[in-house]
């Protein structure tokens, strides 16, 4: 069955009524050689574009995009309104061109000012339009032949554009009215015919064109269901470029495409042959060429911008030097049919030409850092240019990935048992034709709804998941992804929710992953909340299915919430782990103090004998230096006080080089001979001269 879309027929209706003829007040400069002119000429004065004109090449411009990336399936039929219609094709292939269609609209001309404007209508295009549009066209036919017995399921829609200067709301209502009656009349003539069909669906995209510097007596309004076979849009538009950029946008929109602008084009200068500048070219084409963009979300790492004030989208690639001397193949993943946006410009004509000569420019998507990553590629054949979609990721034509590489990346912990008993649960078996269901539906279907129950949770990765990775959890798992439960199961659900209880209230330890983590993981009452937690979410997703599934989640919900004295036990066992673990810290440290202690209580011993073996001789010219401390016996000497909390490593080795230099010279007599710390000098001085002699050592007076 073939389901013709609305974009199989397209049918132009243009008004060539005399106000067509009016000026749009956009002027075009005429005059390019100012710079060169001689003196005495008068310049040139520019010229403006009529409302005829401007609507005659904005279509045109819609036409030829369409036949670039349509060449054969999108069809266009043009008719000219005034006094009456003008057909100037038709829906036959050879018909479909631009060229046709230049000739057409060049027999036609402008419109003529001084034709009396009551007897002309856009009325006359637009029931023309419907009538073109229940003509059937050669692939409908092909497609009815071929159908013979369900001829009547091949679609017939269609799209009206009509470019016309409406008066005000209320005519375009009219206009409406209109082509919803004609729509049902001409109905009623295909239904008896068989070289008419009926009209399934067809839209009406009515465009006012205005001056520019007037305003619209039109207002815009969007997509909008007049009736079921009919949707109408509005859209006021000011002629000249603003017009063209709307017609650009609707082709888009219409037709599926999207824009891709090509960056960094060397082109030489015409004026300096010797130089090059870069040149940027915006490309149409379908939208799946930039699926794998869609899909991955990277459109900002292709340099996505927007056009036109936030109308339309385009994707930025950058253009890559071409080898002219490897013949290359590409894996490519699709081919689409470009068209230069602005056709008549000089680097989109360079481009061309370069691109049919042979050559072939590879894209690559601009980025800030890492290395480029060549994405597309724009090549020829049989005279027409194609935008090549290059895999960028690994390709299917390669061995696929061992499961021991992480298909996923850097994820390797796969629940790769479950799933292949996942497997073995959801086998296909053939069913014969006698098998009945009591409720009515097909195996196809219940195999379906099987797979869909026992996939509403269901964790890929071992570390995301708990109750997978625990044996007590089996049975409940087992039996809740059931279509409906037995009493029995219920019961045996009911039991295992009563052992995680029992489990939590003796502490046992959890499967809890701590892949990623620093350290123990998180505490034994994060585990159980995190468990159940993952357990009630399990039940949820299968609770709306029988009152019975309803009872294992009550039962859940029940057990979680516990009585006053129970959430005070656990508060007990969270403080008792707290203090085990300080104990242990703790325990460590001061076990390395006592070791350093005992050491340092050895080497005490071992200085004292070696300093009883020896002589040391005083000497003035080597006085003591002031800043020792007194050296004091093996008895005396006391460990450091500790600090509060854990000692840490740097406070430890200071101690311990204190001690050991503080035992490596004689004590100065005076510093151990003192008293408060305080020693008098010279007390030979005064018992020889009488003198009063203060404890500083000066004499008074």
């Amino acid at each position: 069955m073939k389901m013709f879309s609305v974009a199989h027929k397209t049918v132009f209706v243009v008004d060539h009524c005399p106000y067509m003829a009016e000026s749009s007040r956009q002027q075009v400069e005429c005059d390019v050689l100012t710079k060169s002119r001689a003196q005495g000429v008068i310049p040139l004065a520019p010229v403006s574009k009529s409302l005829w004109t401007c609507a005659v090449e904005c279509s045109m411009e819609y036409c030829r995009i369409l036949y670039d990336i349509y060449p054969k399936d999108k069809l266009v039929n043009y008719i000219v309104s005034d006094s009456e219609f003008h057909i100037l094709n038709s829906w036959r292939r050879e018909d479909q061109s631009t060229h046709e269609l230049m000739s057409a609209l060049a027999a036609v001309g402008p419109p003529n000012p001084r034709e009396d404007p009551e007897c002309c209508s856009i009325l006359h295009g637009l029931v023309a339009a419907v009538e073109s549009l229940c003509k059937i066209t050669e692939l409908q036919h092909e497609r009815r032949t071929a159908l013979m017995d369900t001829a009547e399921r091949v679609a017939n829609r269609g799209r009206i554009i009509c470019l016309t200067n409406a008066k005000s709301d209320t005519h375009v209502r009219m206009l409406e009215d209109c082509i919803q009656e004609t729509i049902l009349d001409q109905n009623k003539l295909a239904a008896g015919s068989d070289r008419l069909m009926a009209i399934q669906q067809c839209e009406l995209v009515l465009v006012h064109i205005y001056p520019q510097g007037e305003d619209t007596l039109v207002s815009d309004r969007p997509k909008k269901e007049i009736s079921p076979l009919l949707t109408s849009e509005v859209h006021s538009v000011r002629a000249g470029r603003h017009l063209a950029t709307k017609l650009n946008i609707l082709v888009q929109q219409h037709f599926d495409l999207t824009s891709t602008t090509i960056t960094n084009i060397p082109m030489k200068e015409e004026q300096h042959a010797n130089t090059s500048a870069n040149y940027d070219v915006e490309l149409l084409h379908h939208r799946d060429a930039h699926l794998e963009f869609f899909k991955s979300g990277d459109l900002h790492m292709a340099g996505t911008s927007t056009r036109e004030n936030g109308l339309k989208e385009t994707v930025t690639l950058k253009w890559c030097t071409p080898r002219t001397n490897t013949i290359e193949l590409y894996y490519c993943t699709g081919a689409y049919r470009i068209s230069p946006t602005d056709v008549n410009s000089r680097p989109s004509s360079c481009l061309t030409n370069f691109l049919l000569n042979g050559r072939s420019v590879l894209l690559e998507q601009p980025r800030k850092s890492g290395s480029k990553v060549i994405s597309h590629m724009l090549s020829s054949h049989g005279g027409e240019i194609f935008l090549h979609v290059l895999n960028s990721n690994r390709s299917t034509l390669e061995d696929p990935p061992s499961i021991s590489e992480g298909c996923g990346g850097r994820v390797t912990d796969y629940r790769i048992t479950d799933f292949g008993e996942f497997m073995r649960e959801n086998r296909l078996t053939p069913v014969s034709e006698s098998t009945h269901d009591p409720s009515g539906k097909l195996p196809a279907e219940r195999a379906k709804a099987q797979l869909e129950r026992h996939t509403r949770y269901w964790p890929m990765i071992i570390s995301q998941t708990t109750i997978f990775n625990m044996q007590a959890v089996v049975p409940l798992a087992n039996l809740i992804v059931k279509e409906t439960l037995t009493e029995e199961d219920v019961l045996t659900c009911q039991k295992t929710v009563y052992n995680l209880v029992d489990m939590e209230r003796k502490n046992d330890p959890l499967p809890i992953s701590t892949v990623g983590s620093r350290g123990k993981g998180p505490k034994r009452d994060e585990q159980y909340r995190i468990m159940w937690n993952e357990l009630e979410t399990l039940v949820k997703t299968h609770a709306g299915a029988t009152d019975r599934h309803q009872r294992v989640l009550d039962c859940i919900i029940a057990c979680r919430s516990k009585p006053p004295e129970e959430e005070e036990r656990k508060k007990r066992g969270r403080k008792r782990e707290e203090r085990e673990d300080r104990t242990e810290k703790n325990g460590n440290k001061e076990t390395d103090d006592k070791s350093w202690q005992e050491s340092e209580r050895l080497k005490g011993l071992l200085d004292k004998e070696d300093q009883e073996s020896e002589v040391i001789k005083d000497s003035p010219d080597s006085p003591e230096p002031l800043n020792k401390k007194p050296r004091l016996t093996t008895e005396e000497v006391q460990p450091p006080e500790r600090a509060k909390g854990p000692v840490s490593l740097l406070t430890m080795w200071t101690n311990r080089i204190t001690a050991a230099n503080s035992r490596k010279h004689q004590e100065f007599v005076g510093r151990a001979s003192s008293v408060n710390n305080k020693f008098e000098l010279y007390q030979h001085l005064k018992d020889e001269n009488g003198m009063d002699v203060h404890e500083n050592g000066k004499a008074s007076r």
